[in-house]
């Protein structure tokens, strides 16, 4: 299967939040790193270690609070699967949180869903895979058009539950 041809993307976002579990602490260094040798301003809002086990809805909300406060910002979590992250973070309006295991649903979600939150499994990808999806969510631009269409549709439908 071939990946979708990404256009060259918009602006780095204005700064990164990033959080994690102590199952996701691993793999949030090797992304700080990475975004680090990018120069992409970022934030840490924890854990600080693996040594300690952490409840993860804390730190998601960590995260989420920061993107809510600074719309042009994007943001990333880590637990051990990514999946009680991503259950966490997709309960606030104006977070579209997208759990990402492969390159095509980095790209995908950033073409058609304009994903401003990024979540991964720290016990599901290895740390190279994990570098080469922050890259290419980083650099993929929103396609907008009918996909804002559907994105305005569900706030819509948010505000009305």
């Amino acid at each position: 299967m071939s990946l979708p041809s990404s256009p060259p993307g918009p602006p780095e976002p204005e700064i990164i939040a990033i959080g994690c579990d102590h199952a996701g602490h691993g793999l949030k260094r090797v992304i700080l790193n990475l975004l680090h040798e990018l120069k992409v301003p970022c934030i840490d809002l924890g854990c600080a270690s693996a040594d300690e086990s952490v409840h993860y809805p804390q730190y998601g909300k960590k995260v989420v609070t920061a993107l809510l406060a600074r719309p042009e910002a994007r943001g990333i979590l880590i637990c051990g699967t990514g999946i009680g992250m991503s259950i966490m973070a997709n309960r606030f309006p104006g977070i579209r949180a997208a759990l990402c295991h492969d390159l095509f649903a980095a790209i995908m979600c950033r073409r058609h869903n304009n994903a401003n939150l990024l979540v991964m499994g720290g016990r599901v990808i290895g740390p190279d895979l994990g570098k080469e999806i922050v890259r290419v969510w980083l650099k993929t631009p929103f396609d907008g058009g009918r996909h804002q269409e559907r994105l305005d549709l569900l706030e819509q439908l948010a505000h009305e539950a």
